[in-house]
This record gives structure tokens, sequence and C-alpha cells, in this order.
């Protein structure tokens, strides 16, 4: 039969939704499906099709075909709306299990179906269109900036609508702290998450991420945004104070300058929009050092010294400038030490010196006992550079002799000390280590070597059960290693415990 009405409520809401005819047809379907199920007995399966151009459709009541199960009188689960295979063959050759069969019945008329139950799936269809809209919108925006006008603000939680596309959410722990916001005030954020969930897609916001500082950078700087100038890092303190770390490849470019703007009005548009945020622009050098000299900005480094194995530098600045070093609560040498990756210690120039003279001494005492030098000789090694004696056993003689204080004999004789006194003390380690037998389960252990399963055993860790038994720190204080094996080492010792 004809129907026009059809066509006209899919116009309608195709129009104001902007929501595709071929989804709306379906809801129509779903909604004659169930008025026309409900004009027949029992729990048949109905399939309706409306024509697209016309609007004329048609009913189809439809069986599934299946196999006789045994548990079910018959062999039908649901005998009103499946159909064993001889039995399909019978009506239609070419029927096989799991397809349909159809026949066609009287169509509900959608002038007198239920107006509700159309008008709900119609919606509902509608309400799932409009979410796959919004996800499919905003799914590749994740690490861009959006705007919005904030709807309400619920227990520090902002909501946000994105320009009437969507809705949005800002965690509490997400804003800047202390910022103060209002229902109706404009806010810009960079877009962190889009989820689907049972209600929608849920997109998150952040105003507190060091993304969004870096994206804002992009927007208010040109130079930025071609790629002529590139920021290779940030850290944050939200709406206190930040640092972003930035390097041009064409020597004409000042690329601090060109962040910093004419009279700072780029930096300036930049900490408007983070609630005043005070920002440090650092220039990145590939010299690591020096990279973290530039980064503690504005505080003047005197002196550094690279601790390569545990990835630290301890940074000594002039005495009266050791505050501003450190900056209000530590947070000047924490943004510097996030945006470098380096651990930082601090400390002005004459706790450096005390350091320095109390690490020297050390060194000369440890080195007047090994090679049985004076004091004099040991500190000259020392502020050479040769703090211990694998340094000196290591050393070549023509750099000894080259020492101001020192001649050829005096170096040849320093170097057969030091060798003489590191063949002793490994003779003296292997000797330890022999003494204490370490189990064969552990030696044997995946992941374990010879020498630290004897390094174990010296330390009376003799069994696997032994290093099970302990905590990845324990084990860090008995052996230096890498933290990340020393848990694995610990986890594998303890398989037999999970085992059994």
């Amino acid at each position: 039969m004809a129907n026009k009405e059809i066509l006209m409520v899919v116009d309608v809401v195709s129009n104001e939704k902007e929501i595709d005819r071929g989804i709306l047809f379906e809801a129509i379907e779903s909604a004659l499906e169930m008025a026309t199920k409900k004009l027949y007995q029992g729990d048949i399966a109905v399939r309706v099709e409306i024509d697209r151009s016309s609007g004329d459709y048609e009913s189809f009541r439809r069986w599934e075909v299946v196999e006789a199960n045994p548990e079910f009188e018959g062999g039908l689960e649901n005998p009103d709306a499946q159909i064993l295979l001889e039995d399909a063959q019978s009506k239609d050759p070419e029927a096989v299990i799991g397809g349909f069969i159809e026949e066609p019945i009287q169509s509900a008329d959608f002038g007198r179906i239920g107006a509700q139950a159309a008008k709900q799936v119609i919606v509902q269809k509608v309400r799932e269109a409009e979410r796959g809209k919004v996800y499919d919108l905003y799914k590749d925006k994740v690490g861009e900036l959006v705007t919005g006008v904030i709807k309400r603000i619920e227990r520090g939680n902002v909501f946000v609508d994105l320009e009437g596309t969507a809705d949005a959410i800002i965690p509490r722990e997400e804003m800047i702290p202390r910022e103060p916001v209002r229902t109706g005030d404009r806010i810009r954020g960079y877009l962190k998450e889009v989820q689907e969930t049972t209600r929608g897609p849920q997109l998150t916001v952040s105003r507190s991420a060091s993304e969004l500082l870096i994206a804002l950078f992009k927007l208010e700087v040109p130079e930025v945004g071609d790629g002529l100038i590139e920021i290779l890092g940030a850290a944050r303190d939200p709406g206190s104070r930040a640092k972003i770390a930035v390097r041009t490849r064409d020597q004409r470019l000042d690329p601090v300058g060109a962040c910093v703007g004419m009279r700072g009005s780029r930096v300036q548009a930049v900490s408007n929009e983070l609630a005043g945020e005070r920002v440090d622009i650092i220039l990145w050098d590939e010299n690591e050092a020096q990279f973290v000299i530039n980064a503690m900005s504005p505080a003047e480094v005197v002196a550094i010294v690279v601790d390569e194995d545990k990835h630290s530098m301890d940074v000594s600045v002039k005495d009266d400038s050791l505050s501003q070093a450190i900056g209000r609560g530590g947070q000047n040498v924490r943004l510097a030490s996030e945006l470098t990756g380096w651990k930082l210690n601090v400390m002005s120039e004459t706790q450096a010196d005390e350091q320095n003279s109390s690490e020297a001494e050390a060194y000369a005492q440890q080195l007047m006992v090994d090679l049985d030098v004076d004091e004099d000789v040991a500190l000259i090694l020392v502020q050479e550079g040769y703090t211990t004696i694998e340094d000196i056993n290591f050393a070549a003689l023509e750099d000894l002799a080259e020492i101001e204080e020192f001649d050829e004999e005096i170096a040849e004789e320093l170097l057969q000390r030091a060798k003489d006194a590191y063949l002793i003390k490994a003779i003296a380690s292997e000797e330890v280590l022999e003494e204490h037998e370490p189990a064969k389960d552990l030696l044997e252990m995946d992941g374990m070597d010879r020498e630290l399963a004897y390094q174990l055993a010296s330390k009376e860790v003799v069994t696997m059960n032994d290093l099970a038994e302990l905590a990845t720190d324990e084990l860090l204080e008995m052996i230096e290693m890498d933290e990340e094996r020393a848990t694995a080492l610990i986890m594998k010792a303890r398989e037999p415990w999970f085992a059994e």
C-alpha cells in the first residue's frame, strides 16, 4: 500500500536532525514489525520492508531454518519462529540451516500502529545516530584544542557545550587550580580522550595538561604552526608556572624571541589563556648539561656535575641565587627536572665546594691506603680526575706523566702500584665469592648469571627461595643493578610459589 505519511516523517526528521534517511527507514520498519507481531498470536518473527521511494511497505512472517533439537518437543525451541530443514525445503528447495523462509502476511496500518511505540523506536534510532555522529566527529580530534561554553559546574567538574556539536567534561583534576569559572563563560581546553559508553560518547577535556600549553603556542606563534620552530617538551605547575623547550633548524631565527613575541605579546596571550600562568621559554640544546643549565633559568648556574649511572646532575649556583634556583616550594627545580628528564640536585656554590672537598678528601684517603702514597700525591691524583685505583690502572702512562707535579718515573711507579693493588683486590673479591657457593636452582634460574649468583650468595641469598623472600629495594641495597631487572628476578624466583 502507498503511504506518503512515512516519507513525510522521514524527510522532516532527516532534515531537522541531519540523520541519514536509511537509519530512519530502519527505525520505522522496526516499529511496524512490533505492531505487526501484535496482530498475531505467539512469539512470531516478522520482517517489514519499506520502498524507499514510494513509501509502500510489505510484511513477511519468517522462520529460521534449524536442525532438530531433541531437548524440545517436536525438535523446536520456538515453533512460532523456527522450522526444521525438511519442512522448510518442502516450501523452498534452496533453504539451508541458518537461513530463513518467509511468507507474506497482513501488515499493520502505519496510521493505526501504537504511535508511542513508533515514536520511541524512532527517537532511539535518532539518538543512536546522533551519538555516532558525535563520536565520528571527535574521535580524530583527540590532541587538538576545543572551545565551548560552560553549561554547569558540579563538585568542581565543569560541563561544557562544544559549540552545539557535543557535550564534554573537564574533570576537577584536569582544571587549573583556583581558576575562576562561571556558567556561561567560554573556555578552551585540550581534548584528552573520547570514549564510547552506553550513554553515548564521553569527551574528556583538560586545562592542566602540558599538551594544552604546546597547542596554545602552536596557535599563537605562526613559526611553530608552520614547523619552523619545534617545541620539544613542556612542564607545568598549572596556573602558576611552566617551562617549554624550543629549538629551530634555521639559524637566522631566534626561537625564544619568536615565542615571546613583540613586547611579550605572544607569551602573554598564552599566559592569559591559562589564568596568568607564567611561562619560561627555554632554548633546547643537544648537550644535556647545557640544556639543564638553560632550564634552570632564571637562576645562573656556576657549575654542574653529571652522573650518567644515576641519571642525575649536581647543579651549583651562586649563594645569593639558591632560593631563586630552587623556587617557591621547589617549583623551579621540579619543572626543570621534569622538562629535561634528569634528577637535579641544586646547591649553593659554598655547599658544592664543601661537598667537593669532602669527596676529594675521601677519595684521597682511599688512594693513600691503596697506593701507599702521601696525602699530597693522593690529592694531586684526585684533582686530575683519578679517584680510584681502577682509574689509574686503566690510565695511559703518558697521561700520568703529563701531570705537572709528576715525571715519567713517578708515573710508572704509580701505574705499577695501581696494577698491583687492582690485582690484589680482584683476587680477594674472587676468594670471597668462592667462599659462598650459590645453590643449583639459583645458578640455573632464568635471567641469572654466574657472577650475580655468587654475589648474592656472598650476601647470604643462596637459593631461589631466599631471593623470592626479598623486596626489590632490599635487593637493590645488596647489589647495584637496574630496578626493572631486580623486580623481574624476584618475580621469577617466586614462580614456584604460585605454581604450588
